[in-house]
């Protein structure tokens, strides 16, 4: 009796509590995504696609030094908007004008605090803010991610939070992942008969970035780095880069009181396409914070270290040396490659101020200005960080156009902020930058769009010591890590093989995957500055490839996902001014794709084609090249070779 009276009281209390829970929605303007905010003694938020439940009620917490928030909430008001506009990115990547149209509810609650929800057709995300005075210590966040159903995942697996984020996406499901393994993000959710989900983050500043931690059912949960309170520099190698955590503080962030916290994003793909179109990370960062951003030039860089300099049919000693990078000038300069990179080997390392022995900077920087050429400097961020106040007035005073920063390796607060730190100072004197061995793309490109691409991903370094840069590898990238924003891949590969006669070369690399494999990559892949990774000597005997890479852009006015199916292949076409280009990708089976051209203007125009070559499946090499006259009512037929591809040029006759 004791027994029956118990559970009686324990049902009528859940009852009774699950009465007062009060839920609060919104929906995205055409009705698509809805999400409901359930208050009781906890807030738990949940969202639907196309009435398919997405994500099920999950908890969300705030551990402030000023509150917990989130726990025994008391709301106080609500607000709500929706927004329809149109905005116009500084530096264009899938399109010159992107629609903003969202509809948003802001519940606030008496301690000081607010939820603001936000329901796009393509996602939805949450994000806390405080109106605190003085500062507060951030103990914990609680994100929960809760699903319906054992999905499968794209899981970017990772062992530690030191990290690059140069992850494979191991292709497995929810329950598989359990409470001790965790990944980078974004990660991919892919229900066989729902909307695919992206999981990550955006407006991140001042904060550290999240991971993705398992619960071996259908869940998980956010995880963040704490707070770093001492670290040193590896001494083993180089010595120059390495991070080393000695210790860590028992919260994640020290902060200001008023602020705003990163947007909690579960990005929604109702079609495989929709993932490769998506801009909602960006749109959700903050506004441009540069009052001028004429000077900002993306464009494409030829790139030393891949190919360690391997320059030929030269009459002087090739390598990090004042001749070798003039060559590397001349080669940008007759083929319209806006720059150069200096990368690791042009300063004595672990002093910036000491140029190589061989490096004559003043006259390589009165060359290259001759020569219309700008020149991108590499450094480890550490050795940057020793000598900031020194160096960047001198790197402006050289005249360089823009920094490639390495080997940061971690995402806590304190390194979150120098991202930020190097970004300003960088745009204050008109210098790009691109960051590597750095976190993935978070909507600091939007506040400070210098920040022109990054890496955060396995690229094709790779092949130089592994076979993990491989075509299903590549062709899985568009669908998730892309998502957050641009790729510093690295594509131009000249020497290229197919699995059998694959081999690891670390200074005369070969990539996996056809010729136009690699040349694909500059329409499907994003990135506003684009690296040719190759010798310029490869590409002297190139020129039907140079014709192509000389001429596609590195940003776009229109994009248009044709077809695409994760981690299989993709069809993708961009506009840049009156032109169009079209790339194909396949992983590693060989396919037959069709192109519909009805996304050209009117007119006639001549297609420009570079095609996976009739030997390509046993000579991955091998390509043709072909020009055909085509109209807006034509179909391309398209062949592709295991780890294959396709690119194609329309110009308006």
């Amino acid at each position: 009796m004791c027994l029956l009276r118990f559970a009686f009281l324990v049902f009528a209390s859940a009852l009774i509590s699950n009465i007062y829970a009060e839920t609060y929605k919104v929906h995205s303007p055409d009705d698509s995504v809805q999400i409901s905010v359930e208050i009781d003694k906890d807030i738990q938020w949940s969202v639907k696609a196309e009435g398919k439940q997405i994500l099920l009620p999950s908890k969300i917490l705030l551990n402030s030094s000023r509150g917990v928030l989130g726990s025994e909430p008391d709301l106080i008001s609500q607000n709500k908007r929706s927004i329809s506009r149109t905005l116009k990115p500084a530096v264009r990547e899938k399109r010159r004008e992107i629609k903003d149209n969202f509809q948003e509810i802001t519940l606030n609650f008496r301690q000081g605090w607010s939820l603001v929800f936000r329901a796009y057709e393509d996602g939805a995300a949450y994000r806390f803010k405080t109106d605190f005075d003085g500062e507060q210590i951030i103990k914990s966040e609680t994100a929960e991610f809760n699903f319906p159903k054992d999905h499968k995942l794209y899981f970017p697996e990772e062992k530690s939070m030191i990290t690059h984020q140069e992850r494979e996406y191991l292709h497995t499901s929810l329950s598989k992942i359990d409470s001790d393994r965790f990944c980078s993000i974004p990660a991919l959710i892919a229900p066989d008969n729902s909307p695919k989900v992206v999981l990550t983050e955006s407006d991140l500043r001042d904060y550290p970035g999240f991971y993705l931690q398992g619960s071996g059912a259908k869940s998980f949960e956010a995880v963040f780095p704490k707070f770093v309170l001492d670290s040193h520099i590896n001494p083993a190698g180089k010595g120059d880069r390495v991070p080393v955590i000695d210790k860590r503080a028992d919260y994640i962030a020290k902060t200001g009181g008023t602020r705003a916290f990163p947007w909690r994003v579960v990005g929604i793909a109702k079609e495989d396409e929709d993932l490769i179109d998506s801009q909602l990370v960006w749109k959700l960062a903050s506004p441009c914070e540069l009052e001028d951003t004429s000077w900002i030039k993306p464009g494409k860089v030829a790139w030393d270290w891949y190919n360690a300099n391997n320059i030929f049919g030269v009459d002087f000693d090739a390598g990090v040396n004042t001749k070798t990078y003039k060559y590397f000038i001349d080669f940008a300069s007759e083929h319209g490659l806006d720059y150069i990179i200096l990368d690791e080997g042009w300063y004595v390392l672990k002093d910036l101020t000491a140029p190589a022995e061989d490096m004559n900077l003043p006259e390589l920087f009165s060359y290259a200005e001759k020569k219309d050429v700008g020149i991108i400097l590499w450094m480890t961020w550490h050795t940057l960080n020793q000598q900031f106040e020194e160096v960047m007035p001198m790197f402006e005073k050289w005249g360089a156009e823009g920094l490639k920063v390495d080997f940061m390796q971690r995402d806590d607060q304190w390194m979150v902020n120098f991202y930020e730190k190097v970004a300003k100072d960088a745009a204050e004197r008109h210098m790009l930058v691109d960051f590597h061995g750095s976190y993935k793309p978070a909507g600091l490109r939007r506040a400070y769009p210098n920040v022109i691409t990054r890496e955060g991903v396995r690229g094709g370094e790779q092949n130089k010591w592994s076979e993990r840069a491989n075509p299903e590898h590549n062709i899985t990238l568009p669908f998730t890590r892309m998502y957050a924003g641009p790729v510093d891949y690295t594509p131009g590969a000249m020497v290229n093989a197919q699995k059998e006669n694959f081999a690891e070369r670390f200074e005369r690399p070969m990539s996996l995957g056809t010729r136009c494999h690699q040349l694909a990559m500059y329409v499907i892949f994003e990135s506003p500055l684009q690296m040719l990774c190759d010798s310029p000597s490869l590409y002297k005997q190139e020129p039907e490839c140079m014709e192509f890479l000389s001429a596609v852009p590195t940003v776009w006015d229109e994009t248009e996902v044709l077809d695409a199916k994760v981690a299989e292949y993709a069809l993708t076409a961009r506009k840049s001014g009156e032109e169009w280009y079209l790339g194909a990708m396949t992983d590693w089976s060989e396919r037959q794709l069709e192109a519909d051209l009805s996304f050209l203007g009117k007119g006639s125009y001549t297609a420009h084609i570079w095609k996976d070559g009739a030997n390509a499946e046993r000579y991955a090499s091998d390509f043709a090249y072909i020009k055909k006259e085509v109209t807006r009512k034509d179909t391309l037929k398209i062949n592709l070779a295991p780890g294959g591809g396709f690119a194609a040029r329309f110009i308006l006759r």
